[in-house]
């Protein structure tokens, strides 16, 4: 039986995860829709990941934005919404390098070296997920009644249009 803890963390995956499929290279994702017209973003602090694409750092921008947008994030709930942005920028560039280390040598890896490789990613989103929970955890528990209910509502949707079968290719 799911708890609503896992649910809601599997939601916070599904919609804030960067959009690149397991088996996909690091192309970037365009599903993501043009972001609303927003306050100006708070600046992010330093970090140590390595930095992503321009077209995966451009999309990390534009959910980033677009959720801040649409859960009315607050002067005073900036700096948890920044510590949280950057979790989704960290994670976009760690996943980012893995996508484009895996692209540099998939055509010569032998089948145990894929799985391995796979696998490294595979735990890679879970470690980034939890980081990303952590880091909103803290922000949800600050948003007002009707912030939580719009992020309950977004994420609900999302890990909705997520569990749906996806037309073979």
């Amino acid at each position: 039986m799911l708890t609503a803890d896992l649910v809601r963390g599997l939601a916070l995956a599904a919609l804030l995860v960067p959009s690149h499929g397991f088996a996909q290279s690091s192309a970037p994702a365009t599903a993501i829709p043009p972001p609303p017209v927003s306050t100006t973003p708070a600046p992010a602090p330093a970090s140590s990941a390595p930095a992503p694409s321009t077209a995966t750092q451009a999309a990390v921008d534009q959910r980033i934005h677009m959720l801040q947008s649409q859960l009315g994030i607050t002067e005073a709930q900036m700096p948890l919404w920044s510590a949280f942005a950057q979790a989704m920028r960290d994670n976009a560039a760690s996943t980012d390098a893995l996508f484009a280390q895996r692209a540099g040598t998939v055509t010569a890896m032998s089948a145990t070296e894929n799985m391995h490789s796979y696998a490294q990613i595979a735990r890679a989103y879970a470690d980034n997920t939890e980081r990303l929970a952590s880091a909103f955890d803290g922000l949800y528990a600050s948003l007002s009644e009707t912030q939580k209910q719009a992020a309950d509502t977004l994420f609900r949707q999302q890990a909705t249009a997520a569990a749906q079968p996806r037309a073979r290719r």
